[in-house]
């Protein structure tokens, strides 16, 4: 895969320290403040149950060093590496009961964003030998976008926008209050700058004509069969860039990628890409 992309740990402190708020809640941790002396240090591993690519493990440790400014760790299986079933991904040295309060909070985001960047590399693999790249969509668990988002990039895709301010996508319904296509495209080079991009969202090759002579940057090709899609196509070569996306699961990927779209986009990347199986296991 190509270069392992950055977190800045600004994009991940508050949402740590609000993950552990959220467990520690009014009291702190019962059970380990009763069980583990205050003084006590601790050493444990972080493991992979499963195979999959690891994407996560700053915030994840982030949570030890916020309960322990002292946590030492070495990591063993950084971002962007694939780990087998049994690997071990970091070890932690830290007050045992920094270890044990921040566990479920650190295996709870290194699980969902290593499952993230499983899913997705398992999609780009689907489509080794095609020019097709894979992208998300905003379809993300509110508050984790960056981290979502990132998890992504890690697994080989890409990441559409970020967010409604970074680029103009004309979906159906803004074209049913526009009334047409041609009008929200108008409406919205109007709003918006020259560095803006626009894209539309189109549903039949009528629609994808219209945005045409409107001379938008890209058209995202929502549920259309392979034909239809084949067709949209050839009509955008070197006219604008081509997304197809609606109903695309693993199964499908490929034959979609194979009518020429220059990317797939898949939500369920971000909404529906199961967890990594990750455990911590405290050593003696």
């Amino acid at each position: 895969m190509s270069e392992t992309p950055s977190l800045p740990e600004i994009l991940y402190d508050e949402l740590v320290r609000r993950a552990l708020r959220e467990d520690l809640g009014r009291a702190g941790d019962l059970t380990t403040d009763a069980i583990v002396p205050a003084e006590l240090d601790g050493r444990a591993a972080v493991v992979a149950r499963q195979a999959g690519r690891i994407a996560g493990l700053a915030p994840a440790l982030h949570a030890f060093r916020l309960l322990d400014p002292g946590t030492r760790a070495e990591i063993c299986k950084p971002d962007g590496s694939d780990a087998r079933a049994g690997e071990t991904v970091a070890r932690v040295s830290a007050r045992a009961r920094a270890i044990l309060t921040g566990e479920r909070t650190a295996l709870n985001l290194l699980g969902r964003l290593s499952g993230i960047a499983t899913a997705t590399r398992e999609a780009v693999a689907r489509l080794s030998g095609l020019p097709t790249r894979v992208a998300c969509t905003r379809k993300t668990t509110p508050g984790l976008r960056a981290l979502e988002k990132y998890a992504v990039r890690v697994g080989g895709g890409e990441t559409h926008r970020y967010g409604l301010d970074d680029a103009v996508l004309v979906k159906d319904n803004h074209i049913a209050v526009a009334g047409g296509v041609a009008e929200a495209v108008r409406r919205a080079r109007r709003h918006n700058g020259h560095l803006v991009k626009l894209e539309v969202e189109v549903d039949t090759l009528a629609q994808l004509d219209e945005a045409l002579s409107e001379g938008v940057d890209a058209v995202l090709l929502d549920n259309m069969d392979a034909a239809t899609l084949r067709e949209a196509v050839r009509r955008c070569r070197g006219r604008a860039l081509t997304e197809a996306s609606g109903g695309i699961r693993l199964e499908n990927v490929r034959a979609v990628a194979e009518t020429g779209v220059d990317l797939v986009s898949l939500g369920w990347l971000t909404h529906s890409a199961p967890a990594l199986d990750v455990a911590l296991d405290v050593e003696g």
